[in-house]
């Protein structure tokens, strides 16, 4: 792809060398699932049918909305989230996934935090559908009080999770990214090694396309959105985009976006617009792109810079909308420069 004199061009810096995939045949995949358009593009690999990739790949997001969805009734989460007061032992892969996101809780001071279920369903953007106005005081206290990533207790050797009674755990911040990485490592597994995973705008990259050329792709821009179009090159690299306008509701002209800082038990109002991460995983970058819409447009971008995340921040201002770019971000369009 050319990437012409307005383009912003992002490349890895992991370092890592391509190598041009054994076969020459692209398969396309598409369809629909946790809400959302999924596609996946790979190199055939040899040996395989486009049957034997489509169930896998049916089978893994079959398997993520069977532990994590808020819309399947008999899912894990659902269950959990219905069960009375106590311990409740869980699945591996739910653990695996919760513990992940607890972890995270603990780097982020709890910008991510997987706790916040009913403040989700408060504001309707969860099952019970929207609402027509604005959660009182009262209803956002009750809420917060069965909520909060530092009241959730796991034991580790039973790998059981104490329900205080009516929290809700709400893993919707990494699921998409979960997913996509178990599509991508199930590929790789069945020998489709070079392949682009998208799901509800996550996506990861591994290998490179019969010509040696990366998967690329554009990062989803905020409306109004000052900067120019960024292409990434996706070779073994995911990439996660967070926004204030991709779920909203409108009450008396104020629009209220699908993302609530746990501190406060409301949308967030700080004025971010969107934030673009890469990372190693699809479930990394899906989480931390959450992590730093909440942390906002002054904790966020320094938070980037410290731990190095490679992360692109459109703001609102009173004098527009204005960009930053972590320096781990500067240095992949600089190596795409050389």
């Amino acid at each position: 792809m050319s990437s012409g004199a307005a383009n912003r061009v992002l490349i890895p810096t992991h370092g890592r060398v391509p190598s041009r995939p054994p076969g020459r045949t692209i398969w396309d995949f598409a369809g629909q699932s946790m809400g959302t358009d999924w596609s996946v593009r790979l190199v055939a690999p040899s040996g395989r049918d486009r049957a034997e990739l489509q169930t896998a790949i049916d089978a893994e997001l079959a398997q993520v909305i069977a532990l994590f969805s808020h819309w399947e009734p008999t899912s894990e989460l659902v269950r959990w989230n219905a069960a009375p007061a106590g311990f409740w032992a869980v699945s591996e892969p739910f653990w695996s996934v919760l513990n992940a996101a607890m972890d995270l809780a603990d780097d982020t001071d709890g910008a991510v935090d997987p706790t916040l279920g009913a403040l989700v369903d408060l504001w309707g953007f969860g099952p019970p559908g929207p609402r027509s106005g604005l959660p009182t005081d009262e209803e956002i206290a009750i809420a917060l009080s069965v909520s909060g990533w530092q009241r959730l207790r796991l034991n580790r050797e039973a790998k059981a999770v104490q329900q205080v009674g009516g929290m809700k755990l709400d893993l919707s911040g990494i699921a998409k990214g979960h997913a996509v990485d178990r599509v991508s490592e199930r590929l790789t597994a069945l020998g489709a090694t070079s392949h682009l995973v998208e799901i509800g705008g996550e996506l990861r990259g591994a290998g490179v396309k019969p010509d040696a050329r990366p998967w690329w792709t554009e990062l989803q821009a905020a409306p109004g959105a000052p900067g120019p179009r960024t292409l990434a090159a996706l070779f073994d690299i995911a990439v996660a985009t967070s926004g204030d306008w991709v779920r909203t509701f409108s009450v008396f002209g104020q629009n209220y976006g699908h993302t609530l800082d746990g501190r406060t038990g409301r949308p967030l109002t700080h004025g971010l617009a969107s934030v673009s991460v890469f990372a190693e995983t699809a479930m990394r970058a899906d989480a931390m792109a959450t992590a730093l819409m909440v942390m906002g447009p002054e904790e966020g971008p320094a938070y980037a810079a410290a731990t190095n995340l490679a992360a692109l921040f459109v703001m609102r201002g009173p004098s527009g909308m204005t960009e930053y770019l972590s320096p781990a971000l500067i240095a992949m369009m600089e190596e795409g420069a050389e």
